[in-house]
Formats: C-alpha cells, sequence, structure tokens
C-alpha cells in the first residue's frame, strides 16, 4: 500500500499503484481490504466499510475496519432503511456532516451517537449501471468530511467498482467452472453404476434435482460423496 501525507494532494502515481494492487488481488475479500486500507490514509476517515449488493438492489455486510462500521450497517439492513440502502438503491452520494443530528433516519442517528459516530460519506460503486454496492466512511468528528475528501473517494470508488466486479466475476467463473465438474464427475458414477449414457446420467441428476427443489450441484455433490443419488 503506497504511504503518503493526508494533508497534502494525492499525486496520480498513487492511483496508478492503488490500481496495479487492485488487479493484482486475489479475490473478492483481498480486494475490498486493498480499498479499506487505502480509504484510511486518503481520506478523513477513521473508519471504513465496503457493502456489496445482493440480488439486484439488496445489500450485505462486507469486509470493515472496525466492528462499529459492521453494526451500523446490520442496524440498516435490518431495519431496511438509511443513508447506506438510500446510496445503494438511488446510486446518490450521501454525506451527513453531523450525523447524531441527522433527522431524515432519527433511529440510525441514535444508534451513530451511542457508537460515537460524527460524520458518515457512504459512496456507491456502480458499474454499467449495475450496482456493485457502497463504500461507506466514518469519522468520530464531526463535519469531518471536506469537498476535497469527497473527491478522493469518488475516485477511489471509481477504481473499487471496477476491481471489484472483476474480482466477483472471476469467482463467480470459477465456481461454474468447479460446478460443471462435479455434475461431470456424478455423471460417470452414475453411468457406471446404472449403466446408462452421458445423456441419460445427466436427465437423472436434473430430474431430481426438480423434483426435490434441491441445486443441481448439490445433488452432484451427493452422488460424488455417496456413490448414488440421494433416497
Amino acid at each position: 500500500m503506497p504511504e503518503f501525507d493526508p494533508a497534502e494532494p494525492i499525486p496520480a502515481h498513487t492511483y496508478a499503484e492503488l490500481a496495479m494492487e487492485l488487479h493484482d488481488a486475489d479475490g473478492v475479500e483481498e480486494t475490498v481490504e486493498t480499498v479499506l486500507q487505502f480509504a484510511l490514509q486518503a481520506v478523513n476517515c477513521t473508519h471504513a466499510g465496503l457493502a456489496l449488493a445482493v440480488r439486484g438492489q439488496r445489500a450485505e455486510p462486507g469486509l470493515v475496519t472496525d466492528p462499529l462500521v459492521e453494526q451500523m450497517h446490520q442496524f440498516q439492513i435490518d431495519a431496511g432503511d438509511g443513508p447506506l440502502l438510500k446510496s445503494l438503491v438511488e446510486q446518490v452520494t450521501i454525506r451527513i456532516p453531523n450525523a447524531p443530528a441527522e433527522t431524515r433516519w432519527p433511529e440510525w442517528a441514535a444508534k451513530a451517537e451511542a457508537l460515537g459516530i460524527g460524520s458518515v460519506l457512504d459512496i456507491p460503486l456502480a458499474v454499467s449501471a449495475q450496482t456493485i454496492g457502497v463504500l461507506s466512511l466514518y469519522s468520530t468528528e464531526i463535519d469531518a468530511f471536506a469537498s476535497d475528501d469527497e473527491a478522493v473517494a469518488h475516485i477511489l470508488g471509481r477504481h473499487a467498482s471496477i476491481a471489484v466486479a472483476a474480482a466477483r466475476h472471476e469467482e463467480t467463473m470459477a465456481k461454474a467452472v468447479d460446478a460443471r465438474k462435479l455434475v461431470g464427475q456424478a455423471m460417470g458414477i452414475l453411468m457406471m453404476k446404472y449403466d446408462v449414457d452421458g445423456d441419460r446420467a445427466f436427465a437423472i441428476l436434473k430430474r431430481y434435482s426438480q423434483d426435490t427443489n434441491t441445486k443441481l450441484r448439490d445433488v452432484a455433490q451427493h452422488v460424488v460423496n455417496h456413490r448414488g443419488l440421494p433416497t
């Protein structure tokens, strides 16, 4: 992670180094961790977290630099409301200079005050109109985030959006490849056990999956583990 003086303008090569680190990150978790550590240095925040979008406009807690961020994220997810969800759904930046005094989300404001949070900056992450998640920056100080902080956070958000989307795609593709291999192994077992061809073996797996409302991968895993279909 490049180091620099937060009081000075961030040189362009620092973002280039960040981009390289994100490119070299191994998976979503490492990618997010790189983003959060950079945010702690580049922006006037004391805590940071990244909530990931799942199934469209729903959020799930991702990595955080402090348990209080996870508490704030989970509080909003459970309540179904808050600046994090507004940023996620509407893809808008939410900057709250005085969290305890925020009137739009009074219960959230009370939670923020109880945890000692003074300021919040939520940056939506998106690629080609597809929501990726929200980068949340927290400070214990009131009015901690200036316009320069928001500008840096937006640049970081753009880097993070591309990197996280790419990492998630790679993980999805890897899981798909693993699933195909697993189904192939299960088909081979059924072909030998029941003396059927490949098409018939796959039809058996698929039919069982549909009849029992079980994922095809899970059926295949059972066949591989137990050398036969579930009873």
